[in-house]
């Protein structure tokens, strides 16, 4: 098929001319009546077509018996009609010259292995002309600026679908109409809502993206159910970022199932939804985690930049209501955010100018402050003070009973570079609707408020790239390496080598030299042996030779009794790594969803249990890998806690720079993992301990050199 550009896809997808809607029903009471209610409701001003083979009349208007029988090829074609029908319905659309068709038909994909069958017949039946689909399971288009309502949700039945900025692309069909309902009388409007369905052909992405141009368009909302299609909702990304659009994103699904096919801890440490996260962070998206926050960010993206970094913004909060103020302080508190209490400058300068605050966190006005010229004084004072990169009103009881008095105020400041946000502590949705037409984001509830405040602020850039990423398929059979062929793939990437020897079973009753000096560490050496400490195939401070054969039969013994169906026949010996700041792990995965990330967590045994960990796309950068470093908090002991050592950061971090470039430099590796790393105090680097890692079978081992393959001492 072709490309989205290519195809035109924007007129005919939002802006059709003439219009089809296959399988009309005549009954008013039935789904499938409804799209034609709702664009004489709407006053579509195209030409609509009703394909009803049965009937000559359907709802009063004419009704048709194919779309060949039409006067003219309608450029949008909606089809209610079962499966096998949709299917030929699909194959008339390319013949005559259809360029959209949005399918409601379910029985495709999510009905199994027949159902795939008929999705593939779908998209052959489209591939025989240039007709693009949405769907199937589409619950349809709505564009309430021109009156297109290409939907049988019941909610477009209400008149007046309110018209705005924020185009909705949603995986799931019911969304569009929740969150219409949830706009109404709050000054929220809608460029556009799409129901992205099973996504046969157009992806949600490639409908974003092929929207951009469209000067009504000024925001975008993303209900997601998965990430599929993720290379495609990346290339959105990437032009939403060049024509400087915002996109909000919310995501269902914190699933652990995918976590289960890891062979490291890395797998269960990225698990799904950290990997969202980390590729929602790479798109410059902002992530919401309360549905109402999808059409209430929108208006605080446009006012807050997205940044590098994470960074702490000051945020100022005033209010009418002290209890009302204390509630979203807890909110945001909980969400990492910092609260900036007025300096006392400008406390005494707010008090001259009649609006006295308290020496406190929250500049709290009192009941008496709900006064038009107070507010408005103390907004210009803190606005204009340089203490705050965003100021949260809290309004009180006024907002409902008075709206003249406080919100007219702070409707009033909605210009300023600074910006304002407000929350009324009672349901007051004409005051919500004044501020936000007057440019404050306004919001309805507390949690939602703080969420969107967080997220706003958490926005990065856009650095994702053109897709290579995704070049990898993870479900690829894998080989596991041994400890020391997996250590010598990461020495290749610039990960120093730990003094390791091997030696053989067999060989441990002659003669052994070891090239460093004692205590060391026995570990059974098997690239069938993914967690030897789980199988007692790991001992600690051996003093010795005699220690070290000792050990050999003692590791040899359990695995057989944990693994009787594995010959363990070599053993590795390292030496005894000093007691460090911190153990961290660093790894690697091809996630099936966004391609390489790199994960960061402590390190040892429990890895897992703990959970803390820090997740990116991969490769990162330096500066992106410090970053990491600091939002492990098991690793805030590397900063010197409470007096003690401080950790050598600069090396781990290099350590994870390196871990993360086997997305460019080794695509053949699918799983990576040095863990623990042992961090020695500044300036001593340091010491990767034990490493796996899993590659393309048709690959594993061929691309290591000579000089670093492992060696057995005899």
């Amino acid at each position: 098929m072709q490309d989205v550009k290519e195809s035109g896809l924007a007129g005919p997808l939002l802006n059709p001319r003439s219009v089809a809607i296959v399988g009309a029903s005549d009954d008013p009471k039935k789904t499938t009546a409804r799209p034609q209610q709702f664009l004489a409701q709407a006053g579509y001003a195209g030409n609509a077509y009703f394909i009803n083979p049965r009937r000559e009349t359907v709802q009063g208007a004419k009704a048709w018996p194919s779309l060949s029988a039409l006067p003219e090829v309608p450029e949008h074609v909606y089809i209610m009609t079962g499966a096998e029908a949709a299917i030929e319905c699909v194959r008339e659309c390319a013949r005559i010259g259809v360029k959209v068709a949005t399918v409601l038909s379910s029985g495709f994909a999510e009905d199994g292995e027949a159902g795939r069958e008929r999705e593939d017949r779908l998209r052959a039946a489209a591939a025989t002309g240039d007709v693009r689909l949405v769907g199937p399971s589409s619950l349809g288009v709505v564009n309430p600026r021109n009156g297109l309502m290409l939907t049988g949700n019941a909610a477009f039945g209400e008149p007046g679908t309110p018209t705005g900025g924020i185009f909705v692309a949603s995986q799931s069909g019911s969304v569009i109409g929740a969150l219409v309902s949830r706009a109404r009388g709050r000054g929220i409007g809608f460029a556009g809502l799409v129901s992205t369905g099973g996504e046969a052909d157009l992806s949600l992405g490639r409908i974003c993206e092929s929207t951009l141009d469209d000067p009504g368009i000024t925001s975008y909302a993303l209900f997601l159910e998965s990430l599929r299609h993720s290379e495609e909702l990346a290339s959105f990304a990437q032009a939403a970022h060049r024509a400087g659009k915002p996109v909000v994103v919310y995501k269902l699904g914190r699933s652990e199932e995918a976590a289960a096919l890891s062979v490291s801890h890395t797998g269960a440490l990225a698990g799904e939804d950290s990997e969202s996260q980390a590729f929602f962070d790479a798109c410059g998206f902002a992530r919401v985690n309360h549905f109402e926050g999808l059409i209430e960010a929108p208006a605080l993206l446009q006012k807050v930049a997205a940044t590098a970094h994470r960074q702490e913004p000051r945020i100022g909060v005033v209010t009418t209501t002290g209890g009302g103020a204390a509630i979203l302080v807890d909110q945001l508190a909980v969400r990492g955010m910092t609260i900036a209490g007025p300096s006392s400058k400008l406390i005494a300068d707010m008090t001259a100018a009649g609006a006295p605050v308290p020496h406190s966190l929250i500049a709290d006005l009192g009941l008496a402050g709900a006064k038009h010229e107070i507010v408005t004084n103390a907004l210009q004072l803190m606005q204009d003070s340089g203490e705050f990169d965003l100021i949260l009103f809290v309004i009180g009881s006024s907002a409902r009973l008075n709206p003249e008095l406080a919100v007219q105020a702070i409707a009033e400041r909605g210009g300023h570079h600074v910006p304002l946000v407000a929350f009324a502590l009672p349901e007051a949705p004409a005051a919500a609707e004044l501020l936000i037409r007057s440019g404050v984001p306004a919001f309805r509830t507390p949690e939602s408020c703080a969420d969107v405040i967080a997220a706003a602020f958490g926005r990065r850039v856009t650095t994702i790239g053109e897709g290579a990423r995704f070049a990898i398929d993870p479900s690829t059979p894998g080989t596991t390496l041994d400890e020391m062929a997996s250590a010598a793939v990461l020495q290749r990437q610039g990960v120093p080598a730990y003094p390791s020897v091997a030696l053989s079973l067999a060989a441990l009753d002659g003669p052994i030299e070891i090239p460093f000096d004692f205590p060391v560490v026995v570990k059974a050496l098997s690239d069938k042996l993914a967690h030897k400490s789980d199988v007692g195939g790991v001992i600690l401070n051996v003093p010795d030779l005699a220690g070290i054969r000792v050990a050999g039969q003692t590791i040899a013994a359990n695995v057989a009794t944990h693994h009787p169906e594995l010959a363990l026949d070599r053993v590795l010996v390292q030496k005894m790594a000093d007691k460090g700041v911190a153990e961290a792990l660093v790894g690697y995965k091809i996630s099936q969803d966004v391609g390489p990330v790199v994960v960061l967590s402590t390190g040892g045994v429990l890895a897992e249990l703990f959970a803390d960990s820090a997740v990116r796309l991969a490769p990162v950068t330096l500066e992106t890998a410090r970053e990491m470093i600091q939002e492990v908090k098991g690793l805030r002991v590397l900063d010197g806690y409470r007096g003690s050592t401080p950790g050598d950061v600069e090396a781990l971090a290099k350590t994870i720079v390196a871990v993360s470039n086997l997305a460019v430099n080794d695509p053949d590796v699918l799983e990576a993992e040095i863990n623990p790393v042992s961090v020695a105090p500044v300036g001593g680097g340091i010491s990767a301990l034990d490493a796996l890692v899993r590659r393309k079978t048709d690959q594993a081992g061929e691309a290591l050199p000579l000089e670093l393959q492992s060696t057995t001492r005899a």
